[in-house]
């Protein structure tokens, strides 16, 4: 997944969630400007990933706005959650081959009760 699909993929996720989310709010859940998310909101909406629907709560206030996900925004995310969750599966069976094989290293080395305190050195005769 590249970055540009990942941070997408937090977006959708976040709409999803809460669609009243504001981007003052979601621009802190990513960690970038308020500019980079209005960006990138722009981007969703330019894909047709996503609309935004106005709801006027009072008479003469400005309304609220809310991300709504269209078809094709929940085929995307998806697809994009499909894919995450392959990359992370990847991960975590190399993390756990690394893990056994550094503890098969672990069982070779000697106890830490045969080392000497100084020098760090195999005490002769264990």
């Amino acid at each position: 997944m590249k970055p540009s699909e990942q941070v997408h993929f937090k977006i959708l996720r976040a709409i999803e969630s809460n669609p009243e989310i504001t981007q003052r709010e979601l621009a802190q859940q990513l960690g970038v400007s308020k500019g980079k998310t209005n960006y990138l909101i722009a981007a969703l909406l330019e894909k047709g990933l996503i609309k935004i629907e106005n709801f006027q709560r009072e008479e003469g206030k400005l309304g609220k706005i809310a991300y709504l996900l269209t078809a094709e925004g929940i085929k995307n995310r998806t697809a994009l959650t499909r894919s995450y969750l392959a990359r992370k599966e990847a991960e975590y069976k190399a993390l756990k081959a690394e893990i056994q094989a550094l503890r098969g290293i672990e069982n070779q080395l000697p106890d830490d009760s045969a080392l000497t305190a100084d020098t760090g050195t195999v005490k002769k005769g264990k």
